[in-house]
């Protein structure tokens, strides 16, 4: 309890065996109290059994928040009741949980405690769990600053202390209002070992909706959860008309109601495993996908092989080294370095050099002499073979004549004579020039086909030029 102050201490067994033993304990009390019969009330769903927590080991629960919730088997459920006590609205609660022989979990706001004690009296003398939930209700502890947040949780926690007749009877369990969280303001609750409530799921009963609206999401919701926190508030009268409904249902499909306690030294919490505060921790028999581990060598006595220095890959002669010559390889085994492993590929290999001063005999000059037969052969061409052995001088010279020639006979148009009729223009002088100079040509080429010898001046072309 808050007033005298929350141990934490959890009670932790040194064996299997003795964890085995507790849990088999605690599922003996658990059926022994939902056998128990409600009296006046055969069909009630009653309190299957009591959880223990400690809030220092699990400061924050609720899946609608954090990661964690509280340690519930299947089909199992935690009521709790925000923003009382209102004796219009609380106080038929507190009878619906009485008929039903049912405990939950109460979070007072410290005006209303102020403003009706004896309900907050009720709640303690009836058996159920108190926490706080601040002095005023605001809905800005998420953007506060952090005094003032304090200010809220303090003032709320001494207004709901007071109203008690014995103020250790406020649990170290508190909700924030709207559930609207801020870090400053669990890490301030986490220092006073008080243990932050959110929710798993809701009715929506603060809305303004019908009372069988309340019901139906109840147990969809639970439904689709399979068990956990659920938040209602007992000041509402919709939650009122909802309540005897919602706990029927739960008892027909089976869901059971735990009351859930803060460890004291006296009474220890519950042996639990961490998965346990999951809401749906992983099964044994589904298998899940992991990424492999990194295996964690252990190098401390491995020894570490000397660091390479510049020698080792530095011939004497300043060379890279490439050889494994003795000396070197004695070099680096003195120096602890491990020798590479022999290359798969062929090593450098030097040309044998003892035959590199012979060289071929330099070409005699009679090679290259024309034998006298194969000058008669070209002596005795035929004519157009003569023209072609005579040179290119003289066939170039033929040629290009005959190019002129055809080009000087295209009649070029004039303009009109005297007679007022279009005329051609003679052959130009160098027209006769180029014809004197194509039979030039052809001369030269017959004088030596008859005698087989080239004309000595076969045309003179320089004086054909200047003329």
């Amino acid at each position: 309890m808050i007033g005298s102050g929350s141990v934490g201490f959890s009670a932790r067994c040194s064996s299997v065996l003795c964890v085995l033993c507790l849990g088999l304990l605690a599922a003996l009390c658990s059926q022994g109290a939902s056998a128990a019969d409600c009296p006046g009330h055969p069909d009630a769903i009653g309190t299957a059994r009591t959880l223990v927590v400690d809030p220092r080991e699990h400061p924050r629960i609720g899946t609608m928040q954090y990661p964690e919730t509280l340690p519930l088997r299947d089909h199992e459920v935690v009521l709790t009741f925000d923003d009382g006590p209102l004796p219009r609205n609380s106080n038929q609660v507190l009878q619906i949980l009485a008929d039903q022989c049912v405990k939950a979990t109460f979070f007072t706001i410290g005006q209303q405690a102020r403003a009706n004690p004896e309900g907050v009296r009720k709640l303690a003398a009836a058996g159920h769990t108190i926490g706080s939930h601040t002095q005023d209700h605001p809905l800005t502890m998420d953007h506060v600053p952090v005094e003032k947040a304090r200010q809220e949780i303090d003032d709320g926690i001494a207004s709901v202390s007071a109203a008690l007749s014995d103020p250790t009877a406020l649990a170290p369990f508190f909700r924030i209002p709207g559930l609207l969280r801020a870090e400053g303001v669990e890490e301030y609750l986490a220092s006073r070992g008080i243990q932050v409530w959110s929710a798993d799921f809701l009715a929506d009963d603060w809305h303004h909706i019908s009372s069988s609206r309340v019901y139906d999401l109840a147990i969809k919701r639970l439904e689709e959860k399979g068990k956990g926190i659920l938040l209602l508030h007992d000041i509402q009268a919709r939650t009122v008309a909802a309540l005897p409904r919602i706990l029927h249902e739960m008892k027909v499909r089976g869901y059971h109601i735990v009351h859930v306690v803060p460890a004291t030294l006296q009474q220890p919490a519950t042996p639990t495993e961490p998965p346990q505060w999951q809401l749906h921790p992983p099964s044994e028999g589904v298998p899940i996908a992991h990424w492999p581990k990194i295996p964690n060598f252990v190098l401390a006595e491995a020894k570490a092989f000397a660091a390479p220095v510049l020698p080792n890959f530095d011939a004497p002669d300043g060379s890279l080294y490439l050889s494994a010559e003795p000396f070197n390889r004695a070099r680096r085994l003195a120096q602890d370095v491990p020798l590479p492993r022999e290359a798969p590929w062929p090593r450098q290999t030097e040309l044998p050099v003892q035959n590199a001063a012979i060289t071929l005999p330099v070409p005699e000059e009679r090679l290259f002499e024309v034998p006298s037969d194969a000058r008669a052969a070209f002596e005795s061409l035929p004519p157009r073979r003569a023209e072609i052995a005579a040179g290119p001088e003289v066939e170039g010279q033929s040629r290009q004549a005959s190019t002129e020639t055809s080009r000087s006979e295209r009649a070029i148009p004039t303009a009109a004579g005297k007679h007022g009729r279009g005329t051609k223009t003679r052959v130009t002088r160098g027209a006769h020039q180029t014809t004197r100079l194509a039979h030039a040509g052809r001369a030269a080429s017959k004088h030596q086909a008859h005698t087989g010898k080239p004309a000595r001046r076969p045309v003179r072309v320089a004086s054909l030029k200047k003329r």
